[in-house]
């Protein structure tokens, strides 16, 4: 049912981009990618797409953001180049405050830079209990470097990538430290991905409560939501949808 309303949700989108005469290629995952004016506007496509395809944003559709800030984060700025702005670290946390205060965001991927450590713990300490905060760039699915979030209290989930840190055992070793300090975890992607399904095995069998593996588009991408489902037919009755109760701090 979830796999449904994303793939519902997506194809509503392409229209709602079509009817503005904005492209429609997709971009290196498999999702939308046209020139809009602002972040914002985006999550106005975005929240049109979910009302016209008839589900209620914020009680059955919630979004989450790949902020990858690391890639805007200049001589200690956020800079937006394409929105001509600029932002001290404080400003930034207060300017993405307010973007959760105005969507329903349940998750944030690396909203901070990875070496902006002391922005990540007051970003934590102030909305880490009503939203998502995962650590991608920040953690890199090193548990020596998670386990410098969990002292420092940055961040509350970890992005899993397994041919990121290199092995299946220090995979695991990350899986295992995360969900032992309560952390959520997230199996994903990387870009320039294949059709190998493997990281839909591992999201199940460590009981991840997320994966992340690109847009409903595209082979390499379908592959692995088409994997899921035939794992919850194997697994019947025993089968465990996480849905809401992925987010356990929200």
């Amino acid at each position: 049912e979830a796999l449904r309303s994303g793939a519902e949700i997506f194809q509503q989108l392409h229209l709602v981009l079509k009817d503005l005469g904005l492209p429609t290629g997709v971009g290196d995952e498999g999702g939308f990618a046209p020139n809009l004016e602002s972040n914002q506007e985006a999550l106005n496509l975005i929240s049109s797409a979910v009302h016209a395809s008839q589900y209620t944003l914020g009680e059955e559709i919630f979004i989450g953001i790949d902020v990858a800030s690391s890639e805007f984060f200049h001589k200690n700025k956020y800079i937006l180049s394409s929105e001509n702005e600029e932002y001290t670290s404080d400003e930034f946390i207060d300017r993405l405050c307010e973007l959760t205060n105005n969507y329903p965001i349940i998750s944030l991927e690396d909203p901070l830079a990875e070496d902006d450590w002391g922005s990540w713990v007051k970003i934590t300490k102030k909305i880490g209990s009503d939203v998502q905060l995962t650590g991608d760039d920040l953690f890199v699915t090193n548990s020596s470097i998670l386990a410098k979030g969990v002292d420092m209290s940055a961040a509350n989930s970890i992005l899993v990538k397994p041919n990121q840190i290199g092995t299946l055992s220090e995979t695991f070793e990350a899986v295992k430290l995360a969900q032992s300090e309560k952390y959520t975890v997230t199996v994903s992607h990387r870009s320039g991905e294949t059709e190998d399904s493997a990281i839909a095995d591992i999201a199940v069998a460590v009981g991840a409560s997320q994966i992340k593996t690109g847009s409903l588009c595209r082979s390499e991408r379908i592959s692995k939501y088409n994997r899921l489902l035939w794992i919850e037919r194997d697994l019947g009755d025993c089968a465990q949808y996480f849905g809401k109760a992925a987010f356990p701090n929200i």
